[in-house]
């Protein structure tokens, strides 16, 4: 085993080993099997995007050897009755939640994208054990209705729902929902029409000649999300758009940009590059990310901090360049790796920073990425159940290699 493969095992069993160990494990817990959004911070604060993220983490366990499928099995199986027991809104999920009792904390808003994430979650479970874990996946996929979460006037996702105060903001620019209209329009219950995935904007921008449709803030997680359960490879919608080789262009734009950035930031370099929202040393910062960004580059947030996630979820997309690079963080970067493998972001421009915590959906993208990589697992597993092979006959998605669809730019 070469320094490479190393260190990709030793970072996919720290990274499964935070939703084994970070979950409430209390079976007469109202939260059991709930996973903490980060840690060490806030133990209390359980995240439904961390959830799905660790109802996948757990059959890559069982495949690895890490756990018997009998301890994954009551894992997942317990998780799913805590799911389907929790307060939800039209069967969506909060964002956050009190880890040992479920409740509703920080007034925080009714998530789409991360109901997305834990349905998603739910159905590789689901697609894995079959039996009473897929009756119980399938029974939440059905409970939501995605119409409400949509403003039919203008064929947009809503972005958050608050019952203090309503809908805010809207999925009307290209980022991490992709999954959304797959989940949506192949619902056995609450189908919405095929168009809403044709109506939100698509952005063509270019930095230093990779053209691709670019998310608001260019982070790097909006091009990797709904790519860690959906396999893109090989496939075009009806306008000729191949997500998995935009997401390509966008990882190798942001690469590119800290190349271009190096005198500037002493943390870049072309083995330190993948800006995401993160940890900084100011706290957790969305708007990190690299250019193109909105509409005149003018939406990211660049202060030299670089996060492992950002090189490790695009393995996929830049197999060498993301190997290169956290071999690069694991030999240079002091105090970077830890129990649960890489921490969320290290900071050089001001002293010597490293957070102290691991974030949950950080190490979930990580995770399902290397392990995509490696053997494609969770994306066969996945693209096995009929819902998902409907949505994209539906979407009208076809093989790349049809000579009549040629990508539009």
């Amino acid at each position: 085993m070469n320094i490479k493969e190393f260190i990709l095992n030793q970072e996919m069993l720290g990274s499964f080993k935070y939703f084994w160990k970070e979950a409430n494990i209390d079976k007469n817990s109202k939260g059991y099997g709930l996973i903490r959004d980060r840690a060490p911070s806030n133990p209390n604060v359980a995240s439904i995007a961390a959830v799905g993220f660790g109802l996948t983490a757990i059959p890559i366990g069982i495949k690895r050897g890490w756990i018997s499928f009998e301890e994954g099995y009551e894992r997942v199986n317990g998780t799913l009755d805590t799911l389907l027991n929790l307060d939800r809104v039209n069967g969506f999920f909060y964002h956050f939640m009190d880890i040992y009792t479920g409740e509703r904390i920080w007034n925080c808003e009714v998530s789409i994208i991360d109901t997305a994430i834990a349905i998603c979650g739910a159905i590789f479970a689901g697609e894995f054990f079959g039996g009473e874990i897929k009756k119980k996946a399938n029974k939440l996929y059905e409970e939501i209705d995605w119409n409400w979460y949509l403003d039919k006037d203008k064929n947009w996702f809503y972005m958050g729902y608050t019952p203090e105060k309503g809908f805010e903001g809207y999925w009307d620019f290209y980022a991490e929902q992709l999954m959304l209209y797959f989940l949506a329009v192949a619902s056995p219950t609450h189908p919405v029409d095929k168009e809403v995935y044709y109506s939100f904007f698509r952005n063509y921008a270019e930095y230093k000649g990779y053209r691709f449709i670019n998310s608001w803030l260019g982070s790097i997680f909006t091009y990797q999300f709904s790519h860690a359960w959906f396999d893109f490879r090989g496939k075009v919608d009806r306008k000729g758009i191949d997500w998995f080789e935009n997401s390509i262009l966008a990882t190798l734009a942001n690469r590119q940009f800290c190349i271009d950035n190096k005198d500037k930031f002493k943390g870049f370099n072309e083995n330190s590059w993948g800006l995401t929202a993160c940890d900084g040393p100011k706290g957790y910062e969305g708007r990190y990310g690299a250019l193109p960004s909105g509409l005149f580059n003018n939406e990211n947030i660049v202060d030299g901090t670089v996060p492992p996630c950002g090189a490790a979820g695009s393995i996929v997309f830049t197999p060498k360049e993301s190997m290169d690079a956290l071999e690069y963080y694991y030999k240079n970067i002091k105090g970077i790796f830890g129990e649960y493998g890489f921490k969320d972001a290290f900071n050089l421009e001001k002293g010597y920073w490293v957070s102290e915590d691991y974030v949950g959906i950080d190490k979930g993208i990580t995770l399902i990425m290397i392990e995509n990589y490696i053997t494609g697992f969770v994306w066969n597993t996945f693209m096995k159940n009929d819902h998902v092979k409907k949505a994209f006959e539906l979407l009208e998605f076809r093989p790349v290699k049809d000579e009549n669809l040629a990508m539009c730019l």
